[in-house]
């Protein structure tokens, strides 16, 4: 990828009515790796998160809560949200809220464009609501509940009975943009990925587009409809518009034509929204749409879909409480090839952990600090004339991070983690091959012993910054130990697609102790 390239990344913006599980904190984690990437390769980044406040579920929920809806929010926000970013270590550049005066404003000006050119017209709507979607339903995405619900036609998703529901109200003429996104979907097949997710919408569309519904006169909590303020705007439309608000729609041109268009990250649950309404809404005001939306997959435990209602959600403490928040990161994008559905299990954490990161990286790095400490002082040695087993290693370190780049290119970050692991991996084996704990008995063998450690310590570099967007924290100890700031500039500093240029860390670097990147974990603990 060129070097200085705009790239605008957004996540979903939440509901804030529930805590957040760990399928929220795998989408967070993925876009701030992806994003954490292309800002440290040099490229103009942009990272948005945030939450989506309005809407029938929102009103409810903080009423059963004797809370107005705002006040509601506000709590959820400060008390799950926000800490949400901290525990995982989320750089996100913003966190936009659908409360904000700059969002509902925004909302207000694009909403009215629609209505001033012709796009949105009143009229009556009957059939199915799913308040846990915010959503009407079709029939075919209903099931007959079970429990306490038999009988009763009830949401294949939420598995809570629908409503039926009977209004006037305003309606945006999406039937009319069936050809054009079929046109966008066959010009530019990267729009939608991956291949499956795109596969699903052009079907869909293909079978033609009715007008939707985006407005509701049965409660207030929401955006007001400029022209009819006895309505508020759809919760859908009014969300999905922060893409824009947050980057200067209704306000600040400049800043818009820098950061959009976006690649949105989105659950698969949600892609028609993004992939169809959403296009079909900026075209219609003449705008942009985005550069891609990527679907990823479902986190499944026990075979479904991580939710709270089923008592499947896991909050993303019980994780990092334990393994750590560089551990949540490496294990949801090592072990969930991206864009497919993965099952989550305590015991396939624990064993990566233990194989992968404490005995794989976190032991080799410790072995050539202590080796470096033990025979040099310290003190990083010239390397003599490189062997075959070195330039082995070159160019390894070499290919990991084109490779590396290429897999974050294409949206595929779990491609990028195991390129990154084949360097782990063959300086494990490089080190048993070359047994500097032999070459340091033999003073005849000193200058290999130079090239040996010298050769470790420079791929640890490499290793340190290729992997500091998923082990921020590993990495950043790592950098310290091996002496690097001193000589190379902050980590962060360190741009990614150099990353595999060979001799950067200069001989005479002096290292320090390095504590254990990832700790034994008393199996008590894991037991528990």
């Amino acid at each position: 990828m060129p070097a200085d390239r705009s790239f605008y990344i957004t996540t979903p913006i939440f509901y804030p009515s529930d805590v957040p599980h760990i399928g929220h904190g795998y989408t967070e984690v993925a876009a701030d790796v992806l994003s954490r990437w292309h800002r440290q390769a040099g490229d103009d980044t942009w990272s948005l998160t945030g939450t989506d406040e309005h809407g029938q579920k929102m009103l409810r929920t903080a009423t059963a809560n004797d809370m107005g809806p705002r006040e509601w929010a506000d709590k959820l926000v400060q008390e799950s949200w926000i800490p949400l970013l901290e525990t995982l270590d989320i750089a996100n550049d913003d966190f936009i809220r659908t409360t904000q005066p700059r969002h509902e404003q925004g909302v207000a000006a694009f909403i009215q464009k629609l209505y001033d050119t012709g796009f949105i017209e009143a009229g009556d709507y009957e059939g199915f609501y799913c308040v846990g979607c915010e959503e009407y339903k079709q029939t075919s995405e209903l099931v007959t509940g079970t429990g306490k619900y038999d009988g009763e036609l009830v949401c294949a998703i939420h598995s809570i009975p629908v409503e039926l529901l009977k209004e006037r109200n305003y309606f945006f003429r999406m039937s009319r943009f069936t050809d054009r996104l079929l046109a966008l979907y066959e010009e530019r097949p990267d729009f939608v990925q991956p291949d499956s997710a795109r596969n699903e919408v052009v079907q869909f569309v293909k079978q033609g587009l009715d007008d939707l519904s985006i407005s509701r006169s049965t409660f207030d909590w929401g955006v007001p409809v400029p022209w009819d303020t006895k309505h508020v705007v759809y919760v859908w439309f009014d969300a999905l518009l922060n893409y824009v608000t947050a980057v200067g729609f209704d306000g600040d041109e400049a800043t818009l034509n820098r950061r959009w268009p976006a690649t949105h990250l989105v659950g698969k649950d949600i892609l028609r929204f993004h992939a169809v309404i959403w296009p079909a809404m900026l075209m219609a005001a003449g705008l942009e749409v985005p550069k891609q939306v990527f679907a990823h997959g479902w986190l499944l435990v026990g075979g479904e879909k991580m939710s709270k209602s089923k008592l499947t959600g896991i909050a993303p403490n019980q994780i990092t409480d334990v393994f750590g928040s560089d551990a949540f990161r490496y294990y949801f994008l090592r072990a969930i090839p991206f864009g497919q559905d993965g099952s989550f299990s305590w015991e396939d954490l624990a064993a990566r952990y233990q194989a992968e990161l404490a005995n794989g990286f976190g032991n080799l790095a410790s072995r050539v600090i202590a080796m470096l400490t033990r025979y040099r002082g310290g003190v990083l040695p010239a390397p003599g004339e490189a062997s075959e087993r070195d330039l082995g290693i070159r160019e390894t370190v070499r290919r990991a991070a084109v490779e590396a780049d290429l897999a974050i290119e294409r949206m595929a970050p779990h491609e990028a983690v195991a390129a990154i692991w084949t360097i782990v991996e063959e300086l494990n084996g490089y080190i048993t091959l070359e047994e500097p704990w032999a070459l340091a008995k033999d003073p005849e063998q000193a200058g290999r012993l130079d090239s040996v450690l010298a050769t470790a310590a420079e791929g640890l570099r490499a290793l340190a910054v290729l992997l500091s967007p998923v082990l921020p924290k590993a990495t950043a100890k790592l950098w310290t130990a091996l002496g690097a700031e001193p000589a190379l500039g902050l980590l962060l500093d360190q741009r990614l697609r150099a990353a595999g240029d060979w001799g950067k860390l200069p001989a005479g670097t002096t290292v320090q102790a390095l504590e254990p990147l990832f700790p034994r974990i008393d199996p008590e603990v894991l037991n528990a």
